[in-house]
């Protein structure tokens, strides 16, 4: 801070909910609750994050594999389904896992406004026992 006049900030809030903003600042992070009305209404359109290896061991029913990192494999072949739904909602393992935080940014920067996150979504919603499937 000797160099700059006003200064850097020696502390960030590095919370979930600081963190899970998209680039306005407005937050991405919806409930369980919330995704599961989406669900059980059938208006919500889930897509994971993860690797394929990972989506394949088990993920939310009807749930799409949208990997972050092969993004550019996959994307063209999703994007019809994008249109449709009340909400999409990302989600990738882990509470410190931003695939799904990456993947929500990129797809609001496209253009999608209702796009959300579901923060440590596989493990939530497992733990809850909301219907899951296995494979490809």
């Amino acid at each position: 801070n000797q160099w700059r006049d006003d200064g850097l900030p020696l502390m960030g809030d590095w919370s979930v909910e600081a963190r899970f903003n998209d680039r306005a600042g407005n937050s991405l992070i919806i409930s369980l609750e919330e995704c599961l009305r989406l669900f059980e209404n059938e208006e919500v359109l889930f897509l994971d994050a993860r690797p394929e290896k990972q989506y394949a061991e088990g993920h939310i029913k009807g749930a799409v594999n949208l990997p972050w990192q092969d993004l550019d494999r996959y994307f063209m072949e999703v994007i019809d389904r994008l249109e449709g739904p009340e909400a999409i909602i990302t989600y990738c393992d882990g509470e410190a896992c931003d695939l799904g935080h990456e993947l929500a940014l990129f797809l609001k920067e496209m253009g999608f406004e209702n796009v959300y996150v579901l923060v440590n979504g596989w493990s939530v919603w497992r733990a809850a026992g909301l219907p899951i499937e296995r494979g490809l």
